[in-house]
């Protein structure tokens, strides 16, 4: 089986690097007020989202599910945004609140929703996604070790959240032509992603997703350009880099959101990356030797090279 035949799989049009939407809920006794917002962009791949978006997540209390009061949507197109309200109504005032969220089943797989509580002065978070789409909201202090391997574990999940997060650790193996050059190229990859964290955390600047998208599209066509058309070029260590940087804009945003230790999220991420580049190599080397007349490498840079640009052009009109 061609490696390339797993690139021309991914179908761009879902490709989201960052697909995310933020919700708050405050409580106050057995009343709850949820508020969410979704990029519009987002919204578009929801049928009938006014309905849909409530059908899809719900909360519970001592195995009691709240009951809905109100709902309603509406666009903010200064913000481009979606915004939903709703109130809801626990039989009992919560203790703990148990939170359903699939999102990632109306929207795109690699989907993310930050929720934030805030319940008596006291607050707690969730990340929800396809993966783990139910968190149970106590309002205390984590202790230090459920920092640590909630916040590692988030930085770890996000890194393989989507086939964009593969195609990105994908170019990187292709480009190396040897396990030395992969090495160095990996190492650089995973500096740039955090110096675009690290830089960026410190600005006020904070570039739209479809930029994003749009410019990481771009390098992975760029770099498998130069894989098929100068095979012995150098300096792709500065390609890796670049790559790396445009990946840390994704994690930028899920640490704003969240309020993250950034240490903890690029060490679950950058173990996960490890993880997924050296299963990515063994795939290649093992084709490269059953199957060499194929051509694996330049026919998945051919297929890369394709990805990069239709996802460009589909990132530009959207």
């Amino acid at each position: 089986m061609k490696l390339g035949w797993f690139f021309l799989a991914v179908w761009p049009a879902a490709a989201h690097v960052m697909s995310m939407s933020s919700g708050d809920l405050t409580v106050d006794g057995t009343h709850a007020h949820y508020e969410l917002r979704m990029p519009l962009y987002e919204v578009a791949h929801i049928t009938n989202p006014d309905h849909s978006i409530f059908d899809n997540i719900h909360f519970a209390s001592g195995l009691r599910q709240a009951r809905p009061l109100t709902e309603q949507c509406r666009t903010d197109n200064a913000s481009n945004t979606y915004v939903c309200a709703a109130d809801y109504e626990f039989a009992n005032p919560p203790d703990a609140i148990d939170v359903n969220c699939r999102f990632a089943s109306i929207t795109v797989p690699n989907h993310v929703h930050l929720l934030r509580a805030a319940m008596g002065g006291k607050r707690d978070q969730a990340v929800l996604d396809l993966s783990f789409p139910k968190a149970t909201l106590r309002f205390r202090p984590p202790t230090p070790l459920e920092t640590v391997v909630t916040e590692t574990g988030a930085g770890f999940i996000r890194a393989w959240g989507g086939m964009v997060q593969i195609l990105f650790l994908a170019a990187l193996v292709l480009a190396g032509r040897s396990l030395k050059e992969m090495a160095a190229l990996s190492g650089m990859f995973l500096a740039g992603q955090a110096v675009s964290v690290l830089v960026l955390s410190h600005s006020a600047w904070q570039p739209a997703a479809r930029f994003a998208e749009a410019a990481a599209a771009l390098t992975i066509a760029y770099l498998a350009m130069e894989i098929l058309l100068l095979p012995q070029a150098g300096a792709r260590w500065m390609i890796a880099a670049i790559l790396g940087a445009f990946h840390g804009l994704y994690f930028d945003l899920l640490l704003r959101e969240t309020n993250y230790n950034a240490l903890y999220v690029l060490g679950g991420a950058d173990l996960a990356e490890l993880i997924a580049i050296a299963g990515i190599w063994a795939l290649l080397s093992q084709i490269k030797r059953v199957a060499h007349v194929l051509r694996p490498v330049q026919v998945s840079a051919s297929a890369l090279l394709a990805f990069g640009m239709v996802w460009f052009f589909l990132r530009l009109r959207s």
